[in-house]
């Protein structure tokens, strides 16, 4: 059996000791400087406060200040940091962690580039430690559910292919099914952008209950479908392979059903602006709205050297005016297609 290490007791990190513990490995999960009450708590009760369940027994828990004794004899780290401590954790805990041992990245973002352009969290820490093994996670896995071991279909992608089968056997359970893709791009991209289009589809959730308390299906549907052609079309404006698409597909349709992002769509379209509806939800990570806005400078990039039209992209580029110039919703419905 391995020892697997988890840096970041946030609900994806922590629900990844569900599978790692599955498989009999001895788990370690470290928290941030910010997670000292979760693991306070966990230390305490076993009971993981925003997961809002009781973590498998064996579950060895740090705070941040032990982590070289976390790291002691390791063979796996993930990496389960938020998109907010990405560059934290490539500047200050990269340096720090045994270079021969793996990562394993749950955090789903992009990062922009100097030229406008986007690249994958992989490829940032590569550009930081070139030659470590950086792998990743994508595809459709709400924390809740895995930690529920609810049938999970996802993607670990990386540059060693070798690499990536180890951690496949560290990890594959009956209940957490893994691919493995080279397309390290391709698959972060397509899993990225769906916390943009999630937020665009939640926002036909809030129209419905401002009108009543009946949800309707069908204007979701609508910019379900809207979302997922702009999907496809930035994934051919970036010039990466559309197989991936269902991955992005499939994380958008589990995100349209719950957590942070359908609540801020849903407040949304109930006719909040941003200001209003990020201050009710100050408490609450909103990664939705660091993609959207990378997003749409990326592509305002494309556009600026004629490389794409703004009108390829209307679902896109309202969310990013509620986001950017607190814009109220008006969905462009003449524009689709």
């Amino acid at each position: 059996m391995s020892i697997i290490t988890i840096i970041g007791s946030g609900v994806m990190g922590s629900a990844m000791c569900f599978p790692a513990s599955s498989n009999g490995h001895t788990v370690r999960l470290v928290g941030t400087m910010l997670d000292r009450s979760i693991i306070s708590h966990l230390k305490e009760t076993g009971f993981h406060l925003t997961l809002k369940r009781h973590l498998p027994a064996g579950v060895e828990f740090y705070y941040f200040e032990d982590l070289s004794v976390a790291l002691d004899c390791v063979d796996l780290i993930i990496c389960g940091v938020s998109s907010f401590g990405v560059e934290w954790f490539g500047n200050d805990i990269l340096t720090v962690l045994p270079a021969d041992i793996p990562v394993l990245s749950v955090t789903k973002g992009m990062l922009v580039n100097d030229d406008g352009f986007l690249s994958s969290y992989p490829k940032y820490y590569s550009s930081l430690f070139s030659g470590r093994d950086f792998c990743a996670v994508g595809g459709p896995c709400t924390s809740y559910e895995l930690a529920d071991s609810d049938n999970t279909c996802i993607a670990f992608c990386g540059n060693n292919m070798i690499s990536l089968l180890e951690i496949k056997n560290m990890l594959e359970t009956p209940y957490y099914h893994i691919e493995l893709t080279t397309d390290i791009e391709g698959l972060e991209f397509a899993v990225a952008i769906k916390n943009a289009y999630a937020l665009a589809v939640s926002l036909a959730v809030g129209m419905s209950l401002k009108d009543g308390e009946t949800l309707h299906y069908n204007s979701q549907a609508a910019l379900f479908g809207q979302s997922v052609r702009e999907m496809r079309k930035l994934l051919m404006l970036f010039k990466l392979n559309e197989d991936n698409l269902v991955f992005g597909v499939g994380d958008l349709y589990v995100t349209v059903f719950g957590g942070r992002t359908r609540k801020l769509g849903t407040l949304l379209g109930k006719g909040y602006t941003f200001k209003q509806a990020s201050s009710e939800l100050s408490d609450i990570t909103l990664e939705s709205v660091v993609i959207t806005e990378r997003i749409g400078k990326a592509v305002l990039t494309c556009i600026n050297k004629e490389m794409a039209s703004k009108n390829d992209f209307p679902l896109l580029f309202h969310i990013y005016d509620i986001i950017t110039k607190d814009e109220i919703v008006n969905v462009p419905w003449k524009k689709f297609g």
